[in-house]
């Protein structure tokens, strides 16, 4: 798990940095992804070997912050339908690629864990979500290239508003229900 930390927690200033020099609105809500990861891989160390109602609580903890990532992306996308700042097509590729690797590896090292319980299975969550992230990345940014346009990123950060919003729910519903 401290491998899983350590990956996002650098990712995150990697892609964070990254975004904002691109202008790319896909890297900068990925990045957040990213702290959103990493400060839920600190929870699961802290709560692995508790019981289930403060691995629930832990995950609770962990919907919210999946929450304030769709949140924080969303005001992002309403900034740039605004500003329509073209992003960078080199910088968000290179970018995105780098992170699908990043979460590739934390994937797999997740994938037999998924099903041990409620702060495992949110923790998998966490990983697909960024596999999701960064795959689309790589698409947007095509899609940026070819049309020379801002609306590819737009479009995407209101999707990533939507799989985050939903993971939440799901991790929230799920940990609601441990602790009845």
């Amino acid at each position: 798990m401290w491998i899983l930390l350590v990956i996002n927690a650098v990712m995150f200033l990697v892609e964070f940095s990254g975004g904002i020099k691109a202008s790319s609105l896909s890297l900068t809500g990925d990045s957040l992804d990213m702290l959103g990861d990493a400060l839920v891989y600190g929870c699961s160390l802290y709560v692995i070997q508790k019981g289930k109602k403060v691995q629930a609580q832990a995950a609770i903890l962990k919907g919210g912050i999946i929450f304030m990532s769709a949140i924080a992306v969303f005001a992002r996308a309403t900034y740039q339908l605004f500003a329509q700042t073209v992003p960078t097509v080199q910088l968000m590729s290179g970018l995105g690629l780098l992170a699908l690797v990043a979460n590739l590896i934390c994937f797999l090292l997740l994938i037999r864990h998924r099903n041990d319980n409620i702060n495992m299975s949110s923790v998998w969550l966490c990983s697909r979500n960024d596999i999701i992230a960064n795959t689309s990345v790589l698409l947007t940014a095509g899609l940026v290239f070819l049309t020379g346009s801002f609306l590819p990123d737009f479009i995407l950060g209101l999707f990533l508003t939507v799989v985050f919003a939903k993971s939440a729910g799901k991790v929230l519903t799920q940990a609601r229900a441990e602790l009845i």
